[in-house]
């Protein structure tokens, strides 16, 4: 696959993989579509945060949870997406940023302290666009796991960021 004469999406905008891989259009923003993904994903964390007492779970295991099923959906979609676009890793593709920011959002402290999720889109969006090791390894693969894969190694060492910040700095 190569970034040459993108192919325009051929089925509908409401199309399953379409809302997913560009999470509910957000990667079609002009300007930042990865930073777009990113604060668009925060108050779907809070959401799960916030109720998982219904399902019985905390919130950090109800997260960790949906950050799994974000993940494989993120895998199928994403495959889908690049095929049906001849694109590999084009930009609208923001599913991967849902699933680093929402695995940064796991080590959040105080779910009701937006500090806490304004940290977690700083640390996660620094490692993404930096992409230094390991993170540049998965980024220079040009496939389905590369595009999920640079995002959750960037939502780990992100999340090791903000642990030490709340440890350290925020007692």
């Amino acid at each position: 696959m190569t970034n040459k004469k993108p192919k325009i999406w051929e089925k509908s905008l409401f199309n399953f993989d379409y809302m997913m891989a560009t999470w509910f259009w957000t990667g079609l923003f002009p300007k930042a579509p990865g930073t777009a993904g990113s604060i668009a994903a925060l108050p779907f964390s809070f959401i799960i945060f916030e109720y998982s007492d219904f399902f019985g779970f905390n919130g950090t295991i109800m997260l960790g949870i949906a950050v799994v099923i974000i993940t494989l959906v993120g895998l199928r979609s994403s495959r889908i997406y690049m095929e049906r676009t001849g694109q590999s890793d084009p930009g609208p593709i923001v599913i991967d940023e849902v699933a680093g920011q929402w695995l940064t959002c796991m080590v959040i402290t105080d779910h009701h302290e937006i500090g806490q999720f304004l940290l977690a889109l700083l640390a996660f969006r620094l490692f993404d666009i930096m992409k230094p090791w390991p993170i540049s390894i998965f980024d220079k693969r040009h496939d389905a796991f590369g595009v999920m894969f640079d995002d959750i190694a960037a939502g780990l060492m992100a999340a090791a960021v903000l642990i030490g910040v709340n440890y350290y700095i925020i007692p």
